[in-house]
């Protein structure tokens, strides 16, 4: 555990630390018994990365909010972690981790959430509305649903055999092709991939995608994702497609948002 935050701080150290910011996480079910746990993961994840503070430090799954909220607070005025994010959070979670930080003087300043056409939940919870309304950053992850939402597989092309994606979505392909087929409508006409559909609706939405990079090509796709505008009938056509799907995604670590 750990092996990619070695890597990462082995290639920064050429790096002066104010060109880049770092993010990591805090996870509860994993958490020992020192007086301290968060500080205990936080100090191993610093060491691994080679810096004295992490710029968003994030308790990446809910266990007991009111027991692990309060260990951020004297990380926070050291000055180890500069801002808070929660992942995985229910409205109400996030409300009281938010009001535990206030009472010392800080916030939650960052939610990240799976958010994607096929799961739409934080937006039916008032996830993204709380966000909106107290100018919280949400990253949304899985916008793509692990491929199944990149136009690459259907029916004919399915995820590969064996793997875990394929266990979950190859048996979704044939309720998924209708919107799958308009995204990529919508990506030819303006010359993009239905990919990229799928992040730009997600940006439409208010929210930060989070996207894996695994070729610098994609870097440049990214960006050029920025310009696309799709309109308020596009956006409402691809959500009932998506209804229409009646599919759930939702990942066996993830509780329902509006609990």
């Amino acid at each position: 555990m750990g092996r990619s935050e070695e890597v990462l701080g082995e290639a920064l150290k050429k790096h002066d630390r104010s060109t880049y910011q770092l993010s990591t996480k805090f996870t509860p079910q994993i958490a020992d018994s020192s007086d301290n746990p968060v500080e205990t993961m936080l100090d191993a994840s610093l060491k691994r990365l080679n810096t004295d503070y992490i710029d968003l430090y994030w308790i990446h799954n809910p266990a007991d909010v009111e027991k692990w909220t309060p260990y951020l607070i004297p990380l926070l005025k050291s000055g180890k972690i500069k801002h808070v994010g929660v992942s995985n959070h229910n409205i109400e979670q996030i409300k009281l981790a938010d009001r535990i930080l206030g009472e010392a003087g800080y916030r939650v300043e960052a939610v990240q959430n799976h958010f994607s056409l096929l799961y739409r939940s934080s937006e039916q919870a008032g996830v993204l509305d709380y966000c909106q309304e107290y100018n919280i950053k949400f990253f949304a992850y899985m916008v793509l649903e692990q491929g199944a939402l990149t136009g690459r597989y259907n029916v004919d092309n399915p995820l590969p055999a064996g793997s875990d994606r394929a266990n979950i979505y190859n048996g979704l392909l044939p309720q998924l092709q209708a919107l799958t087929d308009q995204m990529q409508a919508m990506g030819a006409k303006r010359g993009v991939s239905t990919a990229d559909i799928a992040t730009a609706w997600a940006i439409a939405k208010g929210t930060t995608p989070i996207i894996g990079i695994t070729k610098p090509k994609y870097i440049d796709d990214e960006i050029l994702v920025n310009k696309i505008k799709l309109t308020a009938e596009e956006i409402s056509l691809l959500e009932s497609l998506a209804d229409n799907a009646n599919v759930d995604t939702r990942g066996g670590w993830e509780q329902p948002m509006d609990a």
